[in-house]
């Protein structure tokens, strides 16, 4: 089982930072590569249309708004993963804040090194993202 862990820190506190990113069907709202995501099954499902093409269905798994955390895991998508679950946290004091996305998962269709980029590449590009929006 592959394991990507990546974090960023930004100049805002934690909770504009949730704010934005805790809502299980925000990703359009920050992440650049997703188009257009839609709940069904009671807010416990989502699929997210990608930039240039694509769907990816992603189930909730566990949500602790206070801890500012959630943990999901992919169900239908074309990336080189399977058994995919990932966790999004915010932590941080005062102004500052820092974003966790780690994850594990198997690699389908490719090497183990190739689906981490991947992976890593994804969260890289939502970091980015929020460094433009809130500074970082």
């Amino acid at each position: 089982m592959a394991k990507v862990s990546m974090t960023t820190d930004l100049n805002v506190s934690a909770d504009q930072v949730w704010q934005l990113i805790g809502g299980f069907n925000a990703l359009p709202d920050w992440h650049p590569s997703v188009e257009k995501s839609e709940l069904t099954e009671e807010g416990q499902t989502r699929t997210l249309s990608i930039a240039g093409g694509g769907k990816i269905v992603e189930k909730l798994e566990k949500v602790d708004h206070g801890a500012r955390t959630y943990t999901y895991s992919i169900t239908d998508s074309p990336l080189p993963v399977s058994n995919y679950t990932a966790t999004i946290k915010v932590s941080g004091e005062g102004p500052n804040s820092t974003i966790e996305w780690s994850s594990e998962f198997d690699p389908a269709g490719a090497s183990q090194e190739d689906a981490m980029k991947a992976i890593q590449g994804i969260y890289q590009t939502g970091f980015d993202n929020l460094r433009k929006m809130f500074g970082g």
